[in-house]
Protein backbone atom coordinates (compact mmCIF):
# COMPACT_ATOMS: atom_id res chain seq x y z
CA UNK A 1 0.00 0.00 0.00
CA UNK A 2 1.86 3.40 -1.01
CA UNK A 3 1.80 6.48 1.82
CA UNK A 4 1.63 9.95 0.39
CA UNK A 5 4.55 12.11 1.61
CA UNK A 6 2.81 16.05 1.25
CA UNK A 7 5.87 18.43 0.56
CA UNK A 8 6.37 21.75 0.32
CA UNK A 9 8.92 23.21 -1.55
CA UNK A 10 10.96 26.26 -0.40
CA UNK A 11 13.01 26.81 -3.17
CA UNK A 12 12.11 27.04 -7.05
CA UNK A 13 15.86 25.93 -7.65
CA UNK A 14 16.29 22.68 -5.79
CA UNK A 15 15.53 19.04 -7.55
CA UNK A 16 12.01 18.24 -6.73
CA UNK A 17 11.92 14.75 -4.87
CA UNK A 18 11.44 11.04 -6.24
CA UNK A 19 11.51 7.42 -5.27
CA UNK A 20 13.89 5.95 -7.25
CA UNK A 21 13.91 3.07 -8.74
CA UNK A 22 17.49 1.84 -7.91
CA UNK A 23 17.79 2.46 -4.07
CA UNK A 24 15.48 2.39 -0.67
CA UNK A 25 15.63 5.78 0.21
CA UNK A 26 14.89 9.40 -1.24
CA UNK A 27 17.62 11.59 -1.52
CA UNK A 28 17.16 15.31 -0.61
CA UNK A 29 19.59 18.29 -1.45
CA UNK A 30 21.43 21.50 -0.04
CA UNK A 31 19.12 24.13 -0.53
CA UNK A 32 22.01 26.70 0.00
CA UNK A 33 25.48 26.77 -1.09
CA UNK A 34 27.68 26.49 1.80
CA UNK A 35 31.31 27.17 2.52
CA UNK A 36 33.31 25.32 5.61
CA UNK A 37 36.35 25.15 7.05
CA UNK A 38 37.75 21.96 9.24
CA UNK A 39 36.13 22.15 12.30
CA UNK A 40 32.69 24.17 11.32
CA UNK A 41 29.82 22.92 12.51
CA UNK A 42 26.35 23.75 9.97
CA UNK A 43 22.50 23.19 10.05
CA UNK A 44 22.59 22.93 6.14
CA UNK A 45 18.75 24.06 4.77
CA UNK A 46 16.95 20.84 2.59
CA UNK A 47 15.12 23.34 1.47
CA UNK A 48 11.38 21.33 2.19
CA UNK A 49 8.58 20.95 4.76
CA UNK A 50 6.97 17.74 4.99
CA UNK A 51 3.72 16.14 6.32
CA UNK A 52 4.08 12.15 6.13
CA UNK A 53 2.01 9.60 7.36
CA UNK A 54 0.00 9.65 9.92
CA UNK A 55 2.11 6.80 12.33
CA UNK A 56 5.31 7.31 10.60
CA UNK A 57 8.22 9.23 11.20
CA UNK A 58 11.87 10.09 9.08
CA UNK A 59 14.81 8.81 9.70
CA UNK A 60 17.60 10.95 7.45
CA UNK A 61 21.06 9.33 7.10
CA UNK A 62 24.23 10.86 4.52
CA UNK A 63 24.62 9.31 1.83
CA UNK A 64 27.34 6.77 1.25
CA UNK A 65 29.19 9.22 -0.68
CA UNK A 66 28.60 12.46 1.19
CA UNK A 67 32.01 12.05 3.60
CA UNK A 68 33.88 10.80 0.67
CA UNK A 69 32.47 13.94 -1.53
CA UNK A 70 32.90 17.12 1.13
CA UNK A 71 34.23 15.26 4.16
CA UNK A 72 31.12 16.36 6.30
CA UNK A 73 29.88 13.84 8.74
CA UNK A 74 26.33 13.91 10.17
CA UNK A 75 26.36 15.19 13.49
CA UNK A 76 23.57 13.31 15.21
CA UNK A 77 23.88 10.18 13.42
CA UNK A 78 20.49 9.68 12.29
CA UNK A 79 17.93 12.46 11.82
CA UNK A 80 14.79 11.32 13.19
CA UNK A 81 12.38 13.73 12.30
CA UNK A 82 8.85 13.54 14.32
CA UNK A 83 5.70 13.29 12.25
CA UNK A 84 4.29 16.67 14.24
CA UNK A 85 7.27 18.58 12.76
CA UNK A 86 4.85 19.29 9.88
CA UNK A 87 4.12 22.97 9.56
CA UNK A 88 4.82 24.66 6.04
CA UNK A 89 7.57 26.34 7.47
CA UNK A 90 9.09 23.56 9.94
CA UNK A 91 12.17 23.46 6.97
CA UNK A 92 14.39 19.83 7.10
CA UNK A 93 17.99 20.89 7.41
CA UNK A 94 20.96 18.73 8.04
CA UNK A 95 23.59 19.08 10.61
CA UNK A 96 26.84 18.72 9.60
CA UNK A 97 30.45 18.73 10.92
CA UNK A 98 33.37 19.32 8.63
CA UNK A 99 36.50 17.58 9.29
CA UNK A 100 38.12 19.40 6.35
CA UNK A 101 37.68 22.32 3.67
CA UNK A 102 34.97 22.28 1.62
CA UNK A 103 32.17 23.74 -0.57
CA UNK A 104 28.42 21.96 -0.90
CA UNK A 105 26.60 23.70 -3.65
CA UNK A 106 23.09 24.23 -4.11
CA UNK A 107 21.60 21.05 -5.29
CA UNK A 108 23.96 18.71 -3.93
CA UNK A 109 22.49 15.32 -2.86
CA UNK A 110 24.36 15.56 0.89
CA UNK A 111 21.69 12.83 2.72
CA UNK A 112 18.40 10.73 1.97
CA UNK A 113 15.93 9.26 4.14
CA UNK A 114 12.97 6.95 5.08
CA UNK A 115 10.18 6.75 6.59
CA UNK A 116 9.30 4.15 9.43
CA UNK A 117 6.37 3.51 11.62
CA UNK A 118 6.80 5.18 14.83
CA UNK A 119 7.39 3.32 18.07
CA UNK A 120 4.04 1.52 19.19
CA UNK A 121 3.01 2.55 22.53
CA UNK A 122 4.70 0.68 25.11
CA UNK A 123 4.13 0.46 29.30
CA UNK A 124 7.81 0.59 31.12
CA UNK A 125 7.68 -1.96 34.23
CA UNK A 126 10.33 -1.95 36.58
CA UNK A 127 11.63 -5.10 38.19
CA UNK A 128 13.75 -6.24 40.57
CA UNK A 129 15.12 -9.05 38.16
CA UNK A 130 15.15 -10.34 34.51
CA UNK A 131 14.50 -13.87 33.39
CA UNK A 132 16.65 -14.62 30.96
CA UNK A 133 20.92 -15.42 30.69
CA UNK A 134 23.07 -13.17 31.19
CA UNK A 135 25.45 -13.03 28.18
CA UNK A 136 28.63 -11.53 29.74
CA UNK A 137 28.89 -7.64 29.28
CA UNK A 138 28.71 -5.35 26.26
CA UNK A 139 30.62 -6.79 23.09
CA UNK A 140 30.29 -10.30 24.10
CA UNK A 141 28.69 -12.00 21.00
CA UNK A 142 30.51 -14.63 19.49
CA UNK A 143 32.99 -15.33 22.46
Amino acid sequence: MHKTIKIKYHDDEIPRLKKLIQGDLIDLCAAETVELKAGDFKLISLGVSMKLPYGWKANVYPRSSTFKNWGVLQTNSVGQIDNSYSGTNDIWKYPVYATRDTMINKGDRICQFEIVPVMPDVFIKEVDELDDVNRGGFGSTGK
